[in-house]
């Protein structure tokens, strides 16, 4: 049952890595292609759903996850301890950029008037694309430490 938790954390995990890299190789790129008309259609798109309801769901779950690894693994070593520990804390350090970061941000791509604050639009843009890169870095950073984990507690053995 351990073992289980873990792999899910993994897999929450990766999906997020997977997710955050699709942001940025998809959508920051259409975002920030021709503005202020890509904005207009960004928010014409996302008027009922947007890509904030996904990461409001699974990244507390990962986080969730994450701890709740760490707290099952506590005894099966030094080593495994550091490693799921460390992948909580770059988990959290992904969501606190998001927070500190990333919010601010996307409240002046999804709401501010862009005939009014066309150029801080186009900054903001450009200052998202090229930040989700290194916040999709933490979140891999997290997912290695989480395989280092598993490498130590060895998947095939009882757990």
């Amino acid at each position: 049952m351990k073992r289980i938790i873990l792999f899910d954390s993994i897999a929450v995990m990766a999906g997020l890595l997977f997710a955050n890299i699709y942001n940025s190789l998809v959508d920051a790129e259409n975002w920030c292609s021709k503005i202020p008309e890509s904005i207009i259609d960004l928010r014409n798109y996302y008027a009922v759903s947007n890509p904030g309801n996904f990461y409001r769901l699974f990244s507390p779950l990962n986080q969730l996850l994450a701890l709740a690894s760490l707290v099952l693994f506590w005894r099966n070593g030094v080593k495994v301890r550091l490693f799921l520990a460390l992948a909580l804390a770059f988990a959290l350090i992904g969501e606190a950029m998001t927070f500190g970061y990333f919010y601010p941000r996307n409240e002046i791509l999804f709401a501010a008037d862009i005939s009014t604050s066309l150029d801080q639009v186009v900054e903001s843009c450009h200052q998202w694309q090229s930040m989700n890169w290194v916040r999709s870095l933490v979140v891999l950073v997290a997912l290695v430490f989480q395989f280092s984990a598993l490498d130590k507690i060895g998947s095939w053995t009882k757990a």
